[in-house]
Order: structure tokens, then sequence, then C-alpha cells
């Protein structure tokens, strides 16, 4: 997108600024920077405008003017995405939305509460925590994100195995239509009447509209929880037990692994108490009541056994549980001690297919002359393999981008998806035809356009380029759409 003129800019921030207040517009390029990129670093953007809204007429007013000026606009929360999503791509307005982050209502009568989209996603836990409920989409960065979000991206977490995605705990969401309409989806009810529109919106990564007030379920706190933590010499060993406790019937809150390169990084950071030698470990997680759960973790202990496990035993108490906990959701963080930068991939395989797409993951990596530390939840198969790379290094990066392509092709050649609660944004638009048909594409391009006719609401996400379509076959680097338009991608 061009860049706007100085008068033209001068006079919508003005504007922007008698709907927002005086503090809540930014304009400088300085103070653009911050918003450039989520948490995928490897692209960048800047927008003309970041305006702060604090309430749904005022994020009305901002898309009605966008809409005038024909400016492209996007959602924004604590900017922890992986995939791009949030990015200016064309330019344009940023709103971020971390000044809606209130708590509206919780009825606990009826197990719900009303949130803004701002809210992160922990402080709901912390809030209904003294009535003994909490909220149970948990995403990793669950002490950052926030819950708008979550519902962008359908996010999920550990455990998801038992409770589900953010979308399985949506009743009902304010949007404001890229038109600036304000409307309700869904409502306070598990049965709404009509087309599953909260369904539909959740996990449309911002390009059907922004949501401004979300009705979500809170659940009672279990009576009782165990967490197990088993180790293993061979990633094999410990793919293999994943199976065998599910063989048993069982469904655990969370199944969790880690691979070496990933525990000696969280054990230099924080000391979880995790085998520095291990090859591999699974953190596994049961709840309910109190009564049986001793059983479940027997059989769990026995199915890890049996699948070659040289350790098995339980946190000793609520100290030791949070510790593993932490080793595991902080190991992200844990990177930065090894490794300048690394790269999140986010894919899905059917999870008796661990071992040998693991073991082509190492390959892949490896054959691009990089490393990877595979963490990830290993209950319902959602990969998070973590290319490191070094930035600094001429080449790099466009090998991590390379390699991330390959994996990608992989998960989806096995029946599998390309992204499990990262979405697609930016980094993975032009891996759509991995999965999915032209034919495919050009109905969700349908569905969106009856959301967002003018294409303006985050714009550039979630569909392939023109160039792109047809060529899922070739894993090679291609220059993404937004070094095509121009915009600034800092390699």
């Amino acid at each position: 997108m061009a860049t706007l003129a100085a008068d033209r800019k001068s006079s919508l921030r003005r504007e922007l600024e008698g709907v927002v207040g005086p503090g809540g517009v930014l304009s400088e390029p300085d103070e653009l920077l911050v918003y450039e990129s989520d948490g995928l670093t490897l692209f960048r953007a800047l927008a003309d405008f970041v305006v702060f809204p604090t309430s749904a007429e005022q994020v009305s007013a901002v898309v009605r003017i966008a809409g005038r000026e024909g400016l492209p606009f996007v959602a924004r929360g604590a900017g922890t995405g992986l995939s791009g999503g949030c990015l200016p791509a064309e330019g344009g307005i940023v709103l971020s939305l971390m000044r809606m982050n209130r708590v509206l209502e919780v009825d606990y009568d009826n197990q719900i509460a009303v949130v803004e989209p701002g809210l992160v996603n922990l402080h709901l836990s912390w809030a209904v925590g003294p009535h003994g409920f909490y909220y149970a989409p948990d995403p990793s960065s669950q002490q950052a994100c926030t819950i708008g979000g979550n519902i962008a991206n359908n996010s999920g977490g550990p455990h998801t195995l038992k409770y589900g995605v953010t979308v399985n705990h949506v009743l009902g969401l304010e949007v404001v239509m890229p038109d600036g309409e304000i409307v309700w989806l869904g409502g306070r009810t598990r049965e709404a009447l009509g087309y599953d529109l909260v369904g539909v919106f959740v996990g449309s990564e911002g390009t059907f509209g922004i949501a401004t007030k979300i009705v979500v379920r809170i659940l009672r706190k279990p009576a009782a929880v165990k967490t197990v933590l088993a180790v293993f010499d061979q990633i094999d060993q410990a793919s293999a037990a994943v199976s065998a406790i599910i063989a048993r019937g069982l469904v655990p809150a969370a199944m969790e692994m880690i691979d070496q390169l990933t525990i000696q990084a969280v054990e230099d950071a924080f000391g979880c108490g995790y085998p520095r030698d291990a090859a591999a470990a699974l953190l596994i997680e049961i709840d309910g009541l109190a009564a049986g759960l001793d059983i479940q973790t027997e059989h769990i202990v026995a199915a890890c056994r049996e699948s070659g496990a040289r350790e098995v035993r339980a946190a000793a108490d609520e100290a030791e549980r949070q510790l593993l906990w932490k080793g595991r959701k902080s190991a992200f963080g844990a990177y930065g001690r090894i490794s300048p930068a690394y790269m999140v991939m986010d894919g899905v395989i059917p999870r008796t297919r661990l071992p040998q797409v693991l073991a082509r993951v190492n390959e892949i990596v490896a054959a691009h002359g990089l490393r990877v530390g595979n963490v990830f939840h290993a209950g319902d198969g959602n990969l998070h393999p973590n290319i490191l790379y070094d930035p600094r290094v001429p080449g790099e990066e466009a090998r991590v981008v390379a390699a991330g392509a390959a994996i990608m092709k992989v998960c989806a050649e096995i029946g599998g998806s390309i992204s499990g609660e990262h979405g697609i944004g930016l980094e993975k638009a032009d891996f759509m035809p991995f999965i999915f048909s032209e034919a495919d594409l050009a109905f969700m391009q349908r569905l969106k356009v009856a959301f967002n006719p003018t294409g303006l609401c985050n714009p550039g996400k979630v569909f392939p380029t023109k160039k792109s379509c047809g060529e899922a076959g070739s894993v090679a680097y291609r220059p993404h759409p937004i070094e095509e338009r121009g915009l600034a991608q800092r390699f």
C-alpha cells in the first residue's frame, strides 16, 4: 500500500483521536515498530496507525473510518501469535484491543462469563478461581495471550485432549463487522438457534470481523489432579506409550512430549526435574473425582513401562506438579538460552504416526543444516517442531522457511493438517493447497466475502497467492506475499 500523504495522515490521526481520545493513537514510525510483528518475527510490516479503542462503539467508529478511506485494518491482542496473523500486511490501521480487558459478568449458576477480547487468558481463571471455577483452554502462552486472539485462531493447549479447543468453550460473540455494524452471534446457551455462526467465526483469523464481547463457558475445578512424568531413552518408546495409554481406554486431561534438546534447555533455564540425558519425556495429567484416579495412574504407569520407560513417577505434591508444568509451558522461552532465534511450527498428524513423522522432521531439519527441538501435544498429534537458527547467518532464514514447508508437506501427506492451533496467517498461506483443492479454496473465499466483501478486514492472510496455487508439490522457498508487496520483511 502506498504511504499516506502527510496532510491526509495528520487529518486522519485527528479524526481517530476524536474517537478514542488523544492518548489512543500512534502514528510515528518509532512507535509503530512495536507492532510490526507478532511472535513470528520472520515477517514484519508497518501500519499507518495503531489505535487503542475501549468499547465496541469505538471499534465500530474506527472500522467505519477505515472503510470510508479504503484503509485495511486488523485487530491485535497481545501479539503472541505465531503465524503473522495480526500483522498489517497492507498497512492501514491496527486496532489494539489491550485496553478492552475486563471481565464484564460472571454467572456461576449457569457457568458462563462475559469478557472483553483483550483479557489475558489466565486472568479469567484467576478471576473465577476463588469460587472454584476456571477457564479450560490453556495455550502455553496463557500468561500473556488474550482471549480475543484465542478466538481468532481457535487456540488449543495441553488440555485440549480432554477439554477441546477454544470453540468448544465459546457460546456467543458481540462482533463489529467489517462495515462497522455491531451484531451478536450465538448467545448465552449451548444450543443457539439457526446456523452455528459462532463456530464459523471462531478460527477465522480476524478476517470476518472483530469480536468485542465474548460469552464463554467456565468449568468447576476438578476435585483431584495427578501428574505423571515418564522418562524414555528413545523417542519411539515415548511415541508408543502415547498410543498404548489411549488403547487402554484412558483419556488423560493432557499428554505432552518434549525431546532431549528441549529437556536440556528447560533444565538449564529452570531446573524443573527432567533427566538431562533422557531422549524424551512424557508429561501426563489426569483429573476428575479422587476415587479412581489411583487406578488410572496405575494403568498409565503400566502402559509407559511396557513401552520401555526407564522411569515413571507421579508428582509428590502440588509444588512438584507446578514445577513439571513450568518446564513444559516455558519450553519456548528456554530455547533463547541455546539459540538466537527459532521458528515454531504447528502441524497435526495421526498420533499413531508419531515415530515416523518425528524421524522425518529430524531428517528434514538436519538436511537444511539446522537444529530442531520438539515439544508438543502428543495426545492429539499436534506437533510443534521448533527450528533453531541464527538470523545473522546469510541464507539461514530462507533455509528455515524451506524446512518448515517440507515439514508441513509431510503432515499433509499422511492425512494430517498444516495447523492445529496457531492458524495459517501469513506463514502458511501458500501451504493451503497441500490440503485443499482449488474448489475448496474458492468456496472458503466465497464465505470470507460474505462477511468481508471489501477485503479490508485483515487482508493478505489465510489464502495462498495466485502464484502459489497449484504449486503445493514444491517445497522450495518462494518469496512470501508480504515481500512481493514491497513491505518491510527484515531478514
